[in-house]
């Protein structure tokens, strides 16, 4: 395992622990070098608060930088933040597109809000075939 997996692992183990300022100061070096694992555990902490004051600009820079990479649960992020206007402006046609990327790559819970927001006409045309469909692939 190299150090650069090793201060991963640590930084993962520290957010799962909920030891958020360790795990700030371990990942953030690493989102700085371009790692989406840490660039989405960090832009989680930015967003909430989470052992350091919420910051929902670096949130957002930190949030996109992991999604353009196809980090599927940052791509949900992005979804999440366009969709109720946490870090950004509002904007349901923006959260349709990050939520359809996470969607593609198999993330249950953005193929449920996929449906939702066909069922609701949220960011898309109301479309109930659709909405079933995306229900179904998530297993509901």
């Amino acid at each position: 395992m190299s150090d650069l997996d090793m201060e991963l692992s640590s930084g993962i183990a520290a957010f799962e622990s909920k030891d958020f300022t360790r795990a700030f100061r371990l990942l953030t070096p690493l989102a700085d070098q371009g790692n989406a694992e840490a660039q989405y555990r960090v832009a989680v902490m930015l967003q909430n608060g989470l052992g350091l004051v919420k910051n929902e600009l670096s949130a957002y820079k930190w949030m996109r930088a992991s999604a353009e990479q196809d980090h599927a649960l940052a791509q949900h992020g992005m979804g999440v933040m366009y969709l109720f206007g946490e870090c950004v402006a509002k904007n349901e046609s923006e959260a349709m597109q990050w939520f359809r990327l996470a969607a593609d790559q198999g993330l249950a819970g953005s193929q449920m809000m996929v449906g939702m927001m066909y069922e609701n006409g949220q960011g898309v045309p109301k479309n109930p075939e659709e909405a079933k469909r995306w229900f179904e692939k998530a297993g509901r």
